[in-house]
């Protein structure tokens, strides 16, 4: 984990970010002494969130395929 102080971060900002991906977590220290710290967001992003796919598929085709899977 590194520390910045509070000029060297405003002036290396991309930087830092990386770091912070990168590592995790970057503290930030300012003249009066106080730190604070840099974490990442999660990605809030489900895995079930995929993209679309376009298909001439009616609606009723649809649940008839879902009803013959579900008969076997």
């Amino acid at each position: 984990m590194r520390t910045y102080t509070y000029s060297e971060a405003r002036q290396k900002l991309a930087s830092v970010l990386k770091q912070a991906e990168h590592t995790g977590k970057v503290l930030i220290r300012r003249k009066d002494g106080k730190t604070f710290a840099l974490i990442p967001e999660k990605d809030s992003s489900s895995p079930l969130d995929v993209p679309t796919i376009k298909a001439r598929v009616s609606s009723r085709e649809i649940v008839d395929i879902i009803r013959k899977g579900r008969e076997r």
